[in-house]
């Protein structure tokens, strides 16, 4: 291995109380950058700008090889490869902070520049119609009853997919507040709307298992390990994508969406921008803010309510 330190600097890591999954990300990405160094015959200690250029080049190459030693086959994303760049910062950081040799400062490895586009959510009949979509299209009653859930539950809290997979029943109140442990450790509480908690219900008093998650498949399963078992992030995003090609859906959707849509449709309704801070969990009110701004109509009626000259 070309880098120095790695397992120092994913322990630093978890000390610090990164999450498992930020971990991973910042492994791979910096497992990534380790096999182009190895494979251009790169010395680490000799590292310049002109290196640094060269693995920006071999991102955006659509014949660069996967981790699995397999061709991508389509260009990495501004986003990915801005990610991949600003973990590597974070390792010549740590190495600084620790004293130990770093060939560039952290700040020679400049971002790629990125298109900012334009938020796009689709319109809340057309949400609506998703969110509804397990009880019309699915023939099992309980994927119906418990993918309906989860629809109802991304859209009445905004929680994020990941926040909803490890979602545990003991989280959950009477009332339909969940406690919540979000990203960067924040804590926050999401509220279930009564149609909402009445669909979570439904589902609850038809399952009948032991595992201690809210959300969980039915098929794969083995004796061995049912007390931990949850749905995946990837069958969601795959029966979101399905029921929206079935109700032809033309705005790209996806259980981000679902959370776009929440922060987007209260924006509409007047809720105020920080209280929608809250309830997302950001810790910016940049972040939030571009989601009171992203809809035509807001905007519109925004101009028709308050333009001096009317």
């Amino acid at each position: 291995m070309a880098l120095q330190h790695i397992d120092d600097f994913l322990l630093n890591l978890q000390v610090n109380n990164y999450s498992g999954e930020t971990i991973y990300n910042y492994e791979r990405d910096l497992t990534v950058f380790d096999n182009f160094l190895d494979g251009s015959k790169i010395n680490f200690d000799k590292l310049t700008k002109q290196d640094i250029l060269q693995f920006k080049a071999y991102l955006t190459s659509v014949d660069r090889k996967t981790l699995a030693k397999k061709e991508r086959g389509k260009k990495l994303s501004a986003y990915s490869l801005n990610r991949i760049l600003s973990s590597i910062r974070s390792y010549f950081k740590y190495l600084i902070e620790m004293d130990y040799s770093a060939p560039l400062p952290p700040d020679a490895i400049k971002m790629t520049k990125t298109i900012k586009k334009k938020a796009q959510v689709a319109e809340l009949e057309q949400l609506t119609k998703l969110i509804e979509s397990p009880t019309n299209f699915e023939k099992n009653k309980k994927v119906a009853l418990r993918n309906r859930a989860i629809l109802e539950v991304l859209f009445a809290t905004g929680m994020r997919i990941s926040e909803l997979t490890h979602l545990k029943l003991e989280q959950i109140d009477k009332q339909g507040r969940i406690f919540i442990l979000g990203k960067g450790k924040k804590e926050r509480f999401a509220y279930l709307t009564p149609r909402a908690l009445k669909y979570l219900q439904e589902y609850l008093q038809d399952r009948n298992d032991v595992s201690p998650f809210v959300f969980i498949p039915y098929r794969g399963l083995n004796a061995g390990n049912k007390k931990e078992k949850k749905i995946s992030t990837n069958y969601i995003q795959e029966r979101i994508k399905k029921y929206r090609e079935i109700l032809d859906i033309n705005v790209p959707t996806s259980a981000h969406s679902l959370r776009h849509g929440f922060a987007t449709y209260l924006a509409e309704s007047g809720a105020n921008p920080v209280a929608i801070q809250v309830l997302l969990g950001h810790e910016s009110l940049n972040t939030t803010t571009k989601y009171v701004h992203t809809s035509d109509r807001y905007a519109q009626r925004t101009h028709k309510k308050f333009h001096p000259l009317k």
